[in-house]
C-alpha cells in the first residue's frame, strides 16, 4: 500500500489563511487593538505610513472567529482551483488588487467607517470562478447567474438590512474578479 502524505497545493491560499488566523487571534488577545491600528481601513492622514499598509492588510483581520470561519470556508474551497489555474503570482496580485480597490472605495464613499475581513476577495473569488470555462466571444451563463445571486443579493441586502456587513465591499470584489475574470482569460488579440 503507497504512503499518503499531505501536499502543499496552495502556497498563497495557506499563508493567507494563516495570516488570517494569525491576525485574529493577535486582535483577540489585544482587546481590537490590532484591527483599529493593522488589520481594519478607513480615512487617515495621508501622512501616516500605515494608512497606506492597511490599504491591503485590512483583508488579513477578521472582527471574530466567525467572521474568519465564514470567508475561510470560502477562500480555502475556491482558492487552490484558482491558484492551479492562474498561478501563483496572479491570485497574488488578484487578491492585492480587490484589497486595494475595497479600501479605496470604503474611504472614498463611506470616510467614518472601518473595514476589516476578505469578504471582497471571497466575492472576487466567487465570480473569478465562474471564468474557469470562458470562451472568447461567450459569456458564460454561470456568471451571469452567479452575479445576478451575489451582486443582486448584495444590493437588495444593502437597501433592505441595516447592519455592520459591507454590501459595497462585496459588490467591488464582485466587480473586480469579473473584471480581471474576463481580462485574464481572453485570447491576446491577433497581429
Amino acid at each position: 500500500m503507497k504512503k499518503l502524505k499531505i501536499s502543499i497545493n496552495s502556497p498563497v491560499i495557506l499563508w493567507f489563511a494563516l495570516l488570517c488566523l494569525a491576525a485574529t487571534i493577535l486582535n483577540y488577545i489585544t482587546g481590537g487593538l490590532a484591527n483599529r491600528y493593522v488589520f481594519s481601513t478607513y480615512r487617515s492622514s495621508l501622512f501616516n505610513p500605515l494608512t497606506y499598509i492597511r490599504l491591503f492588510t485590512h483583508v488579513i483581520g477578521h472582527a471574530g472567529f466567525g467572521h474568519l470561519m465564514g470567508n475561510m470556508a470560502y477562500i480555502l474551497l475556491l482558492g487552490p482551483m484558482l491558484e492551479e489555474k492562474y498561478g501563483s503570482a496572479k491570485i497574488l496580485g488578484i487578491m492585492a488588487v480587490t484589497a486595494f480597490v475595497t479600501s479605496l472605495v470604503n474611504s472614498l464613499l463611506f470616510p467614518n467607517v472601518a473595514l476589516t475581513g476578505a469578504s471582497g476577495i471571497v466575492f472576487a473569488f466567487i465570480l473569478l470562478t465562474s471564468f474557469t470555462g470562458f470562451k472568447e466571444g461567450e459569456i458564460p451563463l454561470t456568471f451571469i447567474l452567479v452575479a445576478v445571486i451575489y451582486i443582486g443579493s448584495q444590493i437588495f441586502e444593502g437597501v433592505t438590512q441595516h447592519d455592520n456587513i459591507s454590501n459595497l465591499t462585496h459588490i467591488v470584489g464582485g466587480i473586480v474578479g469579473s473584471a480581471l475574470g474576463y481580462s485574464l482569460n481572453r485570447k491576446p488579440a491577433e497581429k
